[in-house]
């Protein structure tokens, strides 16, 4: 076993004059994706598409690179960070004219809840799961699903609801957690309960035993009629 050799440990075979050129190489690095981001009109983070988010690991990984490795000429460097720009601007401009290439880069917007149940068909579709998909609609200040008359997944992965007025609210699935939403496969006593799986709301008698007329599905919670407060 060699003895600690630290100019090794701190620089390896680099001259320490290399900590300016790094300097140079990182302000370079951050002025090229600043102007990357400025021409492109990059909203915010939270709004990034997933054809963005390549676009922006792949220049995180452009700038990494050329800001301490000596090895990597700037120059390649920036002609990267120019064919990005280029292929961005071509294919934002192919997207506003082309509804189904739009669709297959960015996604589609996914309709999740409608008329205070979810829409079975695309359940399938989100990515999230359910305990952290009911935390969002808690956040957005819902107790149960028959205070929302639309929920929208859109392409950036934002929830967007729209909620019934007060005196439209119908009954619906709680969206509380586990401990504040009993379910059951036997009903313990007569009142109307909502599907698990769908929201589909029906009334049941106790002791009954039955499956979801729309999903099929056999566990039940008892539905929540309370309006928003």
């Amino acid at each position: 076993m060699s003895d600690f050799d630290l100019h090794k440990f701190l620089i390896n075979d680099l001259p320490y004059t290399f900590l300016l050129e790094v300097i140079i190489r990182v302000f370079i690095a951050y002025s090229v994706v600043f102007i990357f981001l400025k021409i492109s009109g990059r909203r915010g983070v939270q709004q990034l598409s997933l054809f963005e988010v390549v676009i922006i690991l792949t220049l995180g990984s452009a700038s990494g690179d050329v800001t301490f490795y000596d090895d990597v000429p700037v120059l390649p460097v920036i002609m990267v960070f120019v064919v990005l720009l280029t292929l961005y601007r071509l294919t934002t401009w192919a997207m506003s004219r082309s509804t189904a290439l739009s669709t297959l880069i960015e996604g589609e917007v996914v309709t999740l809840i409608s008329e205070g149940k979810y829409v079975s068909s695309n359940l399938d579709k989100l990515n999230i799961s359910e305990d952290e998909f009911l935390m969002e609609l808690r956040h957005a200040g819902a107790e149960h699903l028959g205070q929302i008359r639309l929920g929208l997944v859109e392409v950036d992965g934002q929830l967007s609801l729209y909620f019934f007025k007060d005196e439209d609210v119908i009954p619906g699935l709680s969206v509380l957690p586990a401990a504040h939403r009993p379910c059951f496969t036997l009903i313990p006593q007569d009142g109307l309960y909502a599907c698990k799986r769908c929201g589909l709301t029906q009334k049941m008698r106790a002791g009954a035993r039955c499956s979801c007329p729309e999903c099929g599905r056999n566990i039940w919670s008892l539905a929540l009629h309370s309006r928003r407060t």
